[in-house]
């Protein structure tokens, strides 16, 4: 019994700490622009990957 109740008192201690954190509000989300790196034609010898599966319409 005196398990539940430390049990408890932790988690009340812990709601306590994250409600006490404010969330943060952005009012700009900037998102950096991609890296872009120049394509490469696949080697010769790469195998090609397809749908083996057939279609089937049901």
């Amino acid at each position: 019994m005196a398990e539940d109740d430390l049990l408890s008192r932790m988690l009340n201690a812990w709601r306590d700490d994250i409600d006490s954190v404010p969330f943060p509000q952005f009012s700009e989300l900037l998102i950096p622009r991609q890296q872009t790196w120049p394509r490469r034609p696949a080697p010769a010898s790469a195998a090609r990957v397809t749908n083996a599966t057939p279609r089937t319409d049901a």
